[in-house]
């Protein structure tokens, strides 16, 4: 079954959008005129019964958005190098005496030196994919690179110690 997603008019309040998930649980976000927002959960046994509702402010949606997002992000990457003999996906975590902390992206020249795909940055819990050669490298960034075990193996020691 696919993702069921079904949308409710709430006359005077606004919309409500259900997820209905594989083991037919209801998760609701409902969406108020005045811009307010509810994450809503449902009872198991009685589908129609709100069991709970919990208002989120823009900056909870976003995070949670984010949260949600990356795991997902990170999840199909994982996915689609388990379907792919030889391809790998990892997260590495740019060291703090990195020679490329704080410089662009495109500094490191990774996949001309090492043919290894950068295709996102985690910072903060907030996802950044498909990041451009011009993006500053910050402390605690996570770099989700794919490529073959050994190009990943160069592009840690690459952001670890420079080039060769």
């Amino acid at each position: 079954m696919g993702v069921r997603i079904e949308k409710v008019e709430l006359p005077g309040i606004g919309v409500r959008h259900d997820l209905v998930t594989e083991s037919g649980r209801r998760i609701s976000v409902v969406s108020h005129r005045d811009g307010e927002r509810d994450l809503a959960l449902f009872d198991v046994a009685d589908p129609d019964a709100c069991r709970d509702s919990i208002p989120m402010t823009d900056d909870e949606a976003a995070a949670l958005a984010d949260v949600l997002g990356t795991s997902v992000m990170i999840s199909r990457l994982t996915n689609l190098s388990d379907a792919a003999v030889g391809l790998f996906t990892e997260q590495l975590e740019l060291p703090t005496d990195s020679p490329y902390l704080n410089r662009p992206l495109g500094h490191t020249k990774t996949r001309t030196r090492t043919r290894v795909s950068i295709v996102a940055i985690v910072r903060d819990k907030v996802v950044l994919p498909s990041p451009t050669p011009d993006e500053i490298l910050r402390p605690g960034d996570v770099i989700v690179a794919v490529g073959t075990r050994e190009g990943l193996d160069a592009v840690s020691r690459l952001i670890s110690n420079g080039p060769d």
